[in-house]
C-alpha cells in the first residue's frame, strides 16, 4: 500500500509544471513525462543511462535565505565530487510561479534507489529521475 504524501497537491502540481534547465550550450530543458532527445545526447556524452535532477535548496519545501541555500548546494557538490559522480549545473524554475529558481545538479549514473537516498539525505520533497528512456519522472520522497 502506497503512503500518502505530506507534500501539498498544489506544490506537486508546481513541480510537474517546472522547467528543469541544464546549463549546457544550447541549454536543455526537461519537463516531467516528456521524452527528451537532448537528454539522450547528454547520456551518450557522459556515458550514462540514468540521471537525477536534484537540489539541496529549501529542504522540506521551506524557503531559506540564499546564503543558507548556497551552503547546502556546496555540501551537495562536495558529496558528488567525493563520490566521483559526473554532473552538470542546472536550475529548476516554474515558468510563472513566484518561487525563485533553485540551483540544481543533473547527476549522471545514479540508480533509482541511490537517487532517492540522496534526495532524502538533503531533505527534498521530490527529485526528477530519468531512466534509459530519457523521460523525466517526478519522484515524491515525502
Amino acid at each position: 500500500m502506497q503512503e500518502e504524501s505530506v507534500v501539498a497537491v498544489e506544490t506537486l502540481q508546481a513541480y510537474r509544471e517546472t522547467d528543469y534547465r541544464i546549463e549546457v550550450e544550447p541549454p536543455v530543458v526537461l519537463h516531467i513525462e516528456e521524452p527528451s532527445p537532448a537528454l539522450v545526447g547528454l547520456y551518450k556524452a557522459h556515458r550514462a543511462e540514468t540521471c537525477v535532477f536534484i537540489t539541496a535548496c529549501n529542504p522540506n519545501g521551506e524557503m531559506l535565505p540564499d546564503s543558507d541555500n548556497l551552503k547546502l548546494q556546496d555540501e551537495l557538490a562536495r558529496e558528488l565530487q567525493v563520490r566521483s559522480l559526473k554532473y552538470l549545473l542546472g536550475v529548476g524554475r516554474h515558468p510563472v510561479g513566484d518561487w525563485p529558481g533553485e540551483a540544481s545538479f543533473l547527476v549522471f549514473g545514479l540508480s533509482l534507489e541511490a537517487s532517492k537516498t540522496l534526495g532524502r539525505k538533503f531533505q527534498q520533497n521530490a527529485i526528477v529521475w530519468c531512466g534509459p528512456d530519457a523521460i523525466p519522472q517526478l519522484l515524491v520522497l515525502r
